[in-house]
Formats: structure tokens, C-alpha cells, sequence
């Protein structure tokens, strides 16, 4: 096997390792101990490889480096973020290569009897003689972003070592808790030093993003007042109740698990209710500008509506916009999307653009003024415990990363 491949496979087995899982409303910034951990074995990784400027913001827990360019075009960025997804178990990851994949079922855990179905994971059989990434079906494996970062580091460390290679100069950055609404937020544009940028983030091989959800996150409160139920009647208002009332009158099939390509969503992401009281959080999702606003407006009348059944304040909702669809920023910008393609294709795999159903650093950041799509990281099943990352995924990446170094140095 290559040395690319030995390096990217080595690279997302270390990284995985170090728990970087993010938490929402932990109330220290990064929101997780281990986001540094990870960025200071990459501070140290960059400064061995010979990389310049590099530069750990221990502040913000950003990381930075550039490679020097051999040809005279503007600088090109990229970014990939530091934390995994609190949505799986994701300390105490055990990593471990399936070699030559055969395309049936995988055991993860013997012992548990945890196993891989194939039949319930459809994209598995396109990896049929690679080799995978597992984990041992108790945790995330965090290729969501680590897979990414495993084919950037490569990618820089391809570069330095083959000076010759035609490129512009290269500017790298590694955020916290994207996972978690962070959004690159503290990321110095001017420190970073390029003007256009990719971020590398997302499942299966070859897709790009020119486009991502418009978000918001609306926190609903609930004040009911509890009375002794002997002595209830015409007096309790149960909070509980008006918490499910509004829940259902949020449209059932329009729910993440109903909705696919450019249809929104409403989503309930927590809830705690008692008689007294009940908080909820609502996150709202639409392609569409207007669409998406209407979604929002919806969500106020709903509570409106309660409010005129249970009395004025019963329900109050405060909504805060989360991120914009960066297409109307990147459409600009044509010549990312058109370079980002041609070096797909020039990989010999067929680019294929999605509507991305989330959002990235790089939705804030193109708001930023940092124009910035999004390549695939190349994992699959993220977010989960039947998640896996092939690594001749990773492998080609750093080829594509390469190519469309070339291509901006008119080289290719």
C-alpha cells in the first residue's frame, strides 16, 4: 500500500482515540477538555512537518498553519473542525481496520453481539474490498470530522515533502465544537490568510456541498400552575399537556425522519416538562429563504394560538438564527464549485452536488466574508455507533486536495 494510505489510516486511528466529543451548553468554550488535546497534537504535528506560521489560539482553541506556495495565485484555505457529535457514546473509542471488506454483514462486538447489517446499511456494499474503519459498536468513531482531519494533515504533510508539487500558498485551520453551533465563530480571517477556502466535512466519497439548510433554534417556555388534583378542576393548568398540544401541532411528516434532499423540517431536540412548567428546544431547517421564514412564523402562531386558549403568557417563544444557506454567498464565487469539480473528476470519481442537511463552519464563515463550499469527508453512518470511514476514502481525498492545489496554480 501507498505511503498516503498508511498515513491517513494511521492518522484517523490516533486521532480517534482522543475524545473530542462536543457538549451543548456545557458553559466553558471550548465546550470539551479533549478539543485541545487534539489541537495541540496537531500544533505539534504541523510544527514537525515544517509547516510555517503554525500557530495554536489556546484562547479559542483554534489551530493554524500554512504551506508556502510554489506558484503566484492567491492563497487557498481549508478548514475541518476538532470535535465529534454528542449525539452517540463517544469516549473510549476502539478503533480497528476490517481489511478487504467481502460486502456481508460485520461483527463489532462479539461479545455483545453487536453487528453491522448490511441489508440496514444499503452504501456498505459499494466499499466491497476496501478497508474500514469500526469501531466496536459501544461508541461514534468520529470521522465526523476526524476523517477529514486525517486526509488535511496528510494532504499538508504530501505537500511539504514534495516542494515541487504546483500550488498557491495553502492556509489550514482546525475549529471547535461545530457540532455544537460554534461555527468557526472564533476563527481570525485575517490570521488564517486566504480569501476562499473549502471546509472538509460530510459522508460518502466525491459529494460536494454548494449549499446548506437555513437554521434557526427556537427555545419555547411553558408556565403552567399546579394545584392538589383533588381540587384541580377549572384551576390546574398542566404544562405537560400544553407542551404535547403544541408538539402536535407541529406537522408530523415534516421531521428529519420524513424529509430528504431540499424539504425542511421542524425537529424537537429537548424537552423537560412538569404540572409548573415545561422548556423545550425546536431547531427549524429550510432550503428556501422564504420558506424557511415561514417555518419560523408558524412556530410563533402556534404559541400564539395556546396563548389565546390558556391566557396571555402562557407560551413564549424566542427564536435565534443559528445560519444562513451559504448558497447565495458561494454563487458568487463560481470558480470554487467549478475547481472543486474538476479535481474530483480528474481523481477518475463522478462529483455529485447535495443539498447539504445540516450546516458547517463554512455556512458562518461565507457570511464572513470567506467563501467557502464544502468537500466530503468521506465517512458514513456519522453521528452513530455503525460508523465507519474506508480509507481508501481518506486516501483519495488527499488526491483530490492535491489536484485542486494544481488547479489553482494552473497547473492542472
Amino acid at each position: 500500500m501507498g505511503t498516503i494510505y498508511e498515513q491517513v489510516k494511521e492518522r484517523m486511528i490516533r486521532y480517534a482515540k482522543i475524545d473530542t466529543q462536543s457538549l451543548p451548553y456545557s458553559g466553558t468554550w471550548p465546550t470539551t477538555p479533549g478539543q485541545r488535546d487534539l489541537a495541540e497534537e496537531l500544533y505539534s504535528e504541523l510544527s514537525a512537518l515544517g509547516a510555517e506560521d503554525v500557530y495554536y489560539d489556546a484562547a479559542h482553541c483554534v489551530v493554524y498553519a500554512k504551506i508556502p506556495g510554489s506558484a503566484d495565485a492567491e492563497p487557498v484555505g481549508f478548514v475541518a473542525h476538532l470535535d465529534t457529535a454528542p449525539d452517540a457514546p463517544g469516549k473510549g473509542v476502539k478503533p480497528w481496520v476490517l481489511e478487504n471488506y467481502d460486502g456481508g454483514d460485520i461483527v463489532l462486538n462479539e461479545e455483545r453481539g453487536i453487528v453491522m447489517r448490511a441489508e440496514d446499511y444499503p452504501n456498505l456494499v459499494q466499499y466491497r474490498g476496501q478497508d474500514l474503519i469500526l469501531t466496536d459498536g459501544t461508541t461514534l468513531l468520529g470521522g465526523d470530522d476526524k476523517a477529514a482531519i486525517a486526509s488535511v494533515m496528510t494532504f499538508a504533510q504530501h505537500l511539504l515533502e514534495n516542494p515541487g508539487i504546483p500550488r498557491p500558498e495553502i492556509c489550514l485551520a482546525f475549529t471547535p465544537d461545530e457540532e455544537v453551533g460554534g461555527l468557526a465563530q472564533d476563527m481570525d480571517l485575517a490570521r488564517f490568510g486566504a480569501k476562499r477556502a473549502y471546509t472538509l466535512d460530510g459522508d460518502h466519497l466525491g459529494w460536494y456541498m454548494d449549499e446548506t439548510f437555513n437554521a434557526s433554534q427556537a427555545h419555547v417556555v411553558i408556565r403552567g400552575l399546579s394545584v392538589h388534583t383533588g381540587t384541580a378542576k377549572g384551576i390546574m393548568k398542566n404544562a405537560v399537556d400544553i407542551a404535547t398540544q403544541f408538539m402536535a401541532m407541529l406537522p408530523q411528516e415534516e421531521k428529519p425522519q420524513y424529509t430528504e434532499g431540499r424539504e425542511g423540517f421542524y425537529h424537537m431536540i429537548d424537552c423537560h416538562a412538569s404540572c409548573e412548567e415545561a422548556v423545550m428546544d425546536l431547531i427549524i431547517r429550510d432550503h428556501d429563504r422564504e420558506r424557511f421564514e415561514d417555518r419560523e412564523r408558524y412556530v410563533l402562531s402556534c404559541a400564539e394560538a395556546l396563548n389565546r386558549q390558556y391566557g396571555e403568557g402562557t407560551v413564549s417563544v424566542s427564536i435565534e438564527e443559528q445560519y444562513r444557506n451559504m448558497k447565495e454567498v458561494i454563487d458568487t464565487v463560481p470558480e470554487l464549485v467549478r475547481n472543486l469539480k474538476r479535481a474530483i473528476e480528474s481523481s477518475g470519481i463522478t462529483p455529485v452536488c447535495e443539498p447539504f442537511r445540516g450546516g458547517t463552519d463554512g455556512a458562518e464563515l461565507s457570511f464572513r466574508g470567506l467563501p467557502c463550499p464544502n468537500l466530503s469527508a468521506g465517512y458514513e453512518n456519522a453521528h452513530g455507533r455503525f460508523e465507519y470511514v474506508p480509507v481508501q476514502s481518506m486516501e483519495k481525498n488527499v488526491e483530490i486536495l492535491t489536484a485542486l492545489c494544481r488547479i489553482f496554480a494552473g497547473d492542472l
